[in-house]
């Protein structure tokens, strides 16, 4: 009897002793995947990591409830929430599908006292839920980031200005807002001391005052170290320029004209990062000065030919980040390889251009040449096996990487990639974000058999025309014991099939899924439904030839139950009655 009473106070004594030294760990674990591994464990840890998260990212708005959340993270210092799915930003799902920030912005106000930074992505904003958010946390607020966001006007903005005196971000970019007037930027510029970064680029905003621009530039010239602005004349923000000495992002503006124009134009000391937009190859000279010191460019929206790209790159040995157009062609990668060892990040889109492009020669240059590439993004007119194998053997701290075929060229040198994909994923242990966007043939059951077995830490995949039948997506969801997130375009599997998959990838929580073969009812689709899950079928006769193609589906998991927003574009699929957890 003494001896068990020993081994229990022993016990006792040793779970204390725990606790206490986790309670003293749980603050510094900062990745969110550790953190949500940390709840799990058991109810204290669940509790204890609730009250020391400073940061939480709602990955879709529907999956909790605001109160829900702002009850178990009540002493968030962040928060970032999205709202419609990525395919939005390609016109694929309706402008109206949802995503309203109205409930967020009342829980907010109420619940989260402690909450800085807010950054709300893909969402339709109101100008009263900006009124509502300013008028009652405006001081409080450091970071306020409205991205890709739509609903709002300038008079949203004007209320940001008058009443966020002391925020150091304001990110607005790519968002679509209704100009009114600039008086905005005017009281953003009378009423804040402490702006470090200043985003309104690719935005129709152009009826504001170069001179607000330059006041913030005063006003703030000890902490301004990042402005991305919509388009106006480079020349005429000399002065802007002068007063921001500690600029080391400019973005926007426009290089449109002769080079003789650019004389007086001196940029600060320590810029690092451009986005040259209209920027022809008569202007490179504006750059050249301090083109040894830039690790970012974004030549998206730039004029240059492939020429100018290499000839610019050739001057840029710590480039790190880089975004441009397949005009940059074989040759521009070659120049990569050779000259910009320390490239990180490169993502490729589609141009217009036939001069440039890119295709299985660039790719192995650019393998070999920058083996420190993290993120690698390639739209792609070209493909073989080798290049695939390439990036295997020599990127070994790639966690990103999407690849796109496209259809300017009708023949492909080889298909299909099965083995390079192998290699890749092989070689590339760490990958955690995967896109094999091909064409019918270009990746068959048994390349789809690979990707489940090698993408081991793969958490996010796109697939686009992969596999030859179900079998393929059958032999996918034998692997992937990682994968949370899955976007599918146009693979052709049936909904059976698609069923299976969701049931045996354990790890799931969300789908996208366009072109699939539907029944009529899709009853095949009602296998997968279960508490928690949401289904939703989208259509737009826009953007869908409905005659051709079923409705997108869309699937995640939720808290919340099922929303109650539907436009008539959606269509609910669940068998069970809303839930609600709270």
């Amino acid at each position: 009897m003494q001896e068990d009473l020993k081994v229990c106070r022993f016990e006792t004594e040793l779970s204390d002793l725990t606790d206490t030294v986790f309670n003293c760990v749980v603050p510094y674990i900062h990745d969110c995947h550790d953190r949500s591994s940390v709840s799990l464990v058991c109810r204290k840890w669940c509790e204890l990591d609730g009250v020391t998260r400073k940061h939480v990212t709602v990955a879709v708005c529907y999956s909790t409830k605001p109160v829900r959340l702002c009850e178990r993270f009540p002493l968030l210092e962040s928060l970032t929430v999205k709202g419609k799915p990525r395919a939005a930003m390609f016109d694929l799902i309706p402008e109206d599908w949802g995503g309203y920030v109205t409930p967020w912005v009342r829980e907010i106000v109420s619940s989260l006292k402690c909450l800085k930074a807010i950054h709300f992505r893909r969402m339709i904003v109101r100008d009263s839920d900006i009124d509502l958010l300013t008028r009652t946390r405006g001081q409080e607020l450091r970071v306020l980031k409205l991205d890709l966001c739509s609903g709002f006007s300038t008079d949203g903005l004007l209320q940001i200005g008058k009443l966020c005196n002391n925020l150091k971000t304001l990110y607005l970019q790519e968002s679509l807002i209704v100009e009114k007037d600039g008086e905005w930027l005017h009281e953003l510029a009378l009423h804040n001391k402490a702006m470090e970064s200043l985003n309104f680029y690719m935005t129709d905003l152009v009826k504001f005052d170069l001179k607000d621009l330059e006041l913030i530039a005063k006003n703030c010239s000890g902490s301004l170290v990042s402005v991305k602005i919509s388009e106006c004349d480079v020349t005429d923000l000399v002065d802007f320029f002068r007063y921001a000495v500690k600029l080391e992002e400019f973005g926007g503006g426009a290089f449109s004209d002769h080079l003789e124009k650019y004389a007086g134009l001196k940029f600060p000391p320590i810029l690092r990062s451009m986005a040259l937009n209209y920027m022809s190859e008569l202007e490179l000279p504006v750059v050249l000065p301090f083109a040894s010191q830039i690790t970012k460019l974004d030549l998206l929206y730039a004029l240059f030919d492939t020429d100018a790209h290499c000839f610019l790159f050739q001057r840029c040995p710590n480039l790190e980040v880089l975004d441009a157009r397949d005009v940059i062609g074989d040759r521009g990668l070659q120049v990569l390889g050779q000259f910009c060892k320390k490239l990180c990040r490169i993502k490729i889109e589609r141009g217009d251009d036939e001069e440039g492009l890119v295709s299985q020669r660039g790719l192995i240059d650019l393998a070999q040449g920058c083996l420190e590439l993290e993120c690698l993004h390639v739209n792609l007119t070209d493909i073989t096996n080798e290049a695939l194998e390439c990036v295997g053997t020599h990127l070994k701290k790639l966690y990103d990487f999407r690849m796109i075929l496209l259809d300017k060229e009708e023949r492909i040198t080889e298909l299909p990639l099965d083995n390079g994909v192998q290699a890749l994923l092989c070689g590339c242990s760490r990958l955690e974000r995967l896109g094999i966007y091909l064409r019918p043939g270009g990746l068959t059951d048994v390349g789809l058999g690979y990707v489940g077995k090698y993408a081991q830490n793969v958490r996010y995949m796109l697939l686009g025309f992969t596999g030859d039948s179900d079998a393929g997506l059958v032999e996918l969801s034998k692997g992937c014991p990682n994968l949370q997130k899955l976007e599918m375009r146009g693979c052709g599997f049936s909904e059976q099939a698609l069923t299976a998959f969701v049931l045996n990838v354990a790890s799931l929580r969300y789908l996208w899924i366009q072109g699939y073969h539907a029944t009529e009812s899709y009853g095949g689709l009602q296998g997968m439904a279960r508490p928690f899950w949401n289904m939703e079928l989208i259509s737009s006769d826009r953007y869908v030839d409905v005659q051709q193609q079923p409705p997108s589906l869309l699937a995640y998991y939720s808290l919340a139950g099922q929303r109650t927003d539907f436009p008539e574009s959606v269509l609910p699929l669940h068998p069970h009655p809303p839930l609600d957890l709270h």
